[in-house]
């Protein structure tokens, strides 16, 4: 659905970004003008994301990511334009537009969230049949009580090839809604059968109570274990996090991450209601983000094995630069995960195992500590400088010098010999941290900042920065476009892209309509909404007269000149070329 500009500017007028970001992540203050923020679409520590009062929009100088309260919403909530409209519409109280029209992606969403939720009440009643009988002595050999398994709407996919089908088919939705939907899949023959089949189905419900996909535990020895809903038109893998919808509620700003459903549903029935689980993917920067806006203290509960701990490990990288403290559950000597410590010791030791759990150091030091045999001075050699490497990258001076002492008595070494070890692993650490920024600002200049989506950007570097500067002098002045008509048109510009912009920047101009940020966002890409908060970002640098696009407009000229020329020339310097085509003159003479 298309909305007027004149609808998504008083729709803009009713909210304040500043007040709906800080629902999100925290907002620190540095002027009056221009707020800070951690970027909730990526992991950072040390704020790149700015909000811009005067414009209501934001940008994230760390990725790229920019828009206005629309678009915030949308990517934030993972919304669609016309949703997220609607979604900020209730909460400034105004009414949405009509339009009969109405949009097939919206249609489609719906009809896949009416799907997911009628195969999600057909999947719950099969429990009660009698083919359910493994799925329900499963149910009963984990000790799932029957107000738990209602609670988190486990179900049973029958045994037959088209079981789902058929009753979503009583219900109104064809075969290629249902494929599309992944509720049902084509065969090789062309016919359509059930995506799960004879299997225990756990729905997987979003942060409004939406079923958005669903897991399916196998009940024999079959491969694999665990199936999973594939992408569809409101679920993407990666993102979602298993029993947020009912975590988020908890007051202590806690959650604990476990490795399956069946962990999660065991902790929330013994009382831990604030466990969630990922969705039968590696670990994300999406699911970080997800999680760190509805927790301070995050603790990772991964199965006591190998593969528990090498993914412990991975999550722990992942989550280097969260704004949130990070614990590690340690099940050595208790059980291989927290279903089996509940199940044979009770709520009680599983709270103790929550209650020791060791920090990120903590569990760094432990692995760095299995490796070596410390009873050899080898073995205590290896570890001191592993351990040394741990220390350096802890930021907190109070935190190292701690381990620092407990290291150094661990090992009958000086305290000051670690010490001396630590500080020069982070003088290493800083050396390659200043070379790793002196780079990305190298590749900046070169125009290979992948955070402006300007295609030809880095071939045309030094075009593309002057329409770039064109582009936001005309959305901060929109009269230059009239003082500068003779000399500035689309065929001046050299990439497409840019060129793009201009076209839709000058014809707002030309017929009065928006340059407001939301004006262009009406179901605008993410990459170009994105764009447009750069250019406005751009815009409250350049100079307040002509002068500076008049400079602009020159280099596209020379540019443009440089592109005519015979490609053999193209290599050579305005000053050679000129000189080049001056002798080549006057031998023709």
């Amino acid at each position: 659905m298309r909305f007027s500009d004149e609808f998504l500017t008083e729709l803009r007028s009713h909210i304040d970004i500043e007040e709906l970001i800080g629902k999100y992540t925290d907002i620190r203050h540095r002027g009056t003008r221009t707020p800070v923020a951690l970027c909730p679409f990526h992991t950072e520590k040390t704020p790149s994301f700015v909000i811009y009062r005067d414009t209501q929009s934001y940008y994230c100088f760390g990725c790229g990511a920019g828009g206005d309260a629309i678009t915030f919403i949308k990517n934030i909530e993972r919304l669609d334009f016309t949703e997220a409209v609607k979604y900020l519409c209730e909460k400034a109280g105004m009414n949405m537009p009509t339009d009969e029209a109405d949009d097939a992606r919206i249609s489609m969403r719906r009809r896949c969230y009416e799907a997911n939720r009628e195969a999600a009440r057909f999947y719950h009643s099969c429990l009660s049949l009698p083919e359910a009988a493994a799925a329900n002595e499963y149910i009963k050999k984990r000790r799932l009580s029957p107000e738990t398994v209602t609670r988190f709407g486990l179900g049973y996919a029958p045994d037959r090839w088209d079981a789902l089908l058929k009753h979503l088919k009583k219900k109104g939705f064809n075969e290629d809604e249902l494929v599309s939907f992944d509720l049902a899949r084509k065969t090789k023959n062309g016919g359509t059968i059930d995506a799960f089949r004879n299997r225990l189905i756990f729905p997987i419900i979003d942060l409004r109570g939406n079923v958005t996909a669903f897991g399916g535990r196998v009940l024999d020895d079959s491969k694999p274990k665990y199936l999973n809903s594939s992408d569809t038109p409101v679920y993407r893998k990666g993102q979602g996090i298993y029993a947020l919808n009912f975590a988020k509620n908890n007051s202590g700003r806690q959650l604990i991450l476990c490795e399956g459903y069946m962990d999660v549903i065991a902790m929330h029935q013994a009382g831990f209601t604030n466990a969630v689980a990922g969705l039968g993917t590696a670990f994300t920067s999406e699911q970080i983000n997800l999680l760190s806006r509805y927790c301070d203290e995050l603790f990772l509960s991964f199965d006591s094995d190998e593969a528990g701990r090498k993914a412990t490990e991975r999550a722990l990288r992942l989550l280097k630069n969260a704004p949130i403290k990070i614990k590690v559950l340690d099940y050595t000597g208790e059980g291989k995960d927290p279903d089996e410590v509940i199940k044979e010791h009770g709520r009680e030791r599983m709270q103790k195992v929550i209650s020791r759990a060791d920090n990120d150091t903590e569990f760094a030091l432990k692995r760095a500590r299995e490796k070596y045999d410390l009873s050899t001075d080898d073995g205590r050699l290896g570890y001191l400088n592993d351990a040394v490497e741990i220390l350096a990258d802890v930021g907190n001076a109070m935190e190292r010098d701690i381990y620092t002492s407990r290291l150094a008595s661990e090992l009958s070494v000086s305290t000051d010999s670690v010490k001396t070890q630590t500080e020069k692993a982070r003088k290493r650490e800083r050396r390659r941290e200043s070379t790793a920024e002196f780079e990305n600002a190298a590749k900046a200049a070169a125009g290979e900042d992948s955070k402006i989506r300007n295609p030809d950007r880095k071939k045309y570097l030094r075009a593309a920065k002057a329409e770039e500067f064109l582009l936001a002098a005309l959305i901060k002045n929109p009269d230059y476009l009239k003082k500068l008509a003779s000399r500035l048109s689309a065929d001046l510009f050299v990439t497409p892209y840019n060129r793009r912009f201009f076209e839709d920047i000058s014809a707002r101009i030309k017929s009065g309509r928006s340059l407001d940020i939301s004006a262009f966002g009406n179901n605008a890409e993410n990459d170009d909404i994105s764009y447009i908060s750069y250019l406005f970002t751009l815009g409250k640098f350049t100079d307040e007269n002509p002068q500076g696009c008049e400079q602009c407009i020159q280099t596209l000229i020379a540019e443009k000149e440089k592109m005519s020329r015979p490609r053999t020339a193209r290599g050579l310097s305005d000053d050679d070329w000129l000189k080049a085509m001056e002798a080549k003159r006057k031998k023709q003479q």
